[in-house]
């Protein structure tokens, strides 16, 4: 029943619908659709997709060019910034011979108001003298751990039953000390900026940075870790 209060029949408003249909298909103006025939002609000639000349990973670690090629893609930096990983490399610099001698002496004495002093750290690469390079820090908060360390780890061929600890980044400094010449096994959080920074922020844009958490060495220095410059 319509509006009027009319009985309309179901088979009326189905005529009614397939004749406004059928004239609004007479009325229209589009053309038929014509089915094209498949290209015949010369196929384009398209450059091959590059290939990646980069090792990613070295079983389960990453390689230092592989993970920073990662961290550039913009399809795999989300699996490496910012988060818990492991690098494979040697250590091809330290900055504990170059400590300066103001920076070196016991835990609980502070440095001189005029000593400047980088955070301890080292660079690990692919190979003994290769570029790039991917800095690691937060093993040890300043020289007097590392001296600590140093004096404890003395001589030592086995790690002492309780490692150096290093309260403020609440880690074990490692035994080792970190030497160049070492094939080592990085764990830490991995991106562009260094996580425990206190002060400044520390960072790299071009190969990121090491947050340490662990390392394990696979093949020793030539030579401990040594101050060149203490008194």
């Amino acid at each position: 029943m319509n509006r009027l209060g009319f009985l309309v029949s179901p088979s009326l408003v189905l005529a009614l619908a397939l004749s406004a249909t059928a004239t609004s298909g007479c009325n229209t103006n589009d053309e038929p659709y014509k089915a094209s025939p498949a290209w015949t002609g010369r196929k384009p000639s398209l450059p091959a997709p590059p290939t990646i000349s980069v090792t990613i990973k070295n079983g389960d670690a990453y390689t230092v060019a592989g993970v920073i090629h990662q961290l550039h893609s913009r399809i795999h930096e989300k699996e490496v910034n910012g988060k818990e990983l492991t690098i494979v490399g040697y250590i091809v610099e330290s900055n504990i011979p170059t400590a300066p001698a103001c920076a070196i002496h016991d835990v609980g004495k502070k440095d001189p108001e005029n000593c400047k002093s980088e955070l301890p750290s080292f660079w690990i690469a692919d190979t003994k003298d290769g570029k790039p390079r991917i800095r690691v820090l937060g093993w040890a908060k300043n020289f007097a751990t590392v001296y600590e360390a140093m004096k404890k780890y003395d001589k030592l061929k086995e790690p002492p039953k309780e490692l150096v600890k290093d309260e403020l980044f609440s880690v074990e400094v490692p035994f080792p000390l970190p030497a160049v010449g070492a094939k080592v096994k990085v764990t830490g959080s991995y991106g562009f900026a260094f996580t425990k920074a206190t002060t400044g922020v520390v960072s790299d844009p071009d190969t990121g940075v090491m947050t340490y958490k662990k390392v394990d060495q696979l093949e020793p220095a030539s030579a401990p870790a040594a101050f060149q410059n203490k008194k």
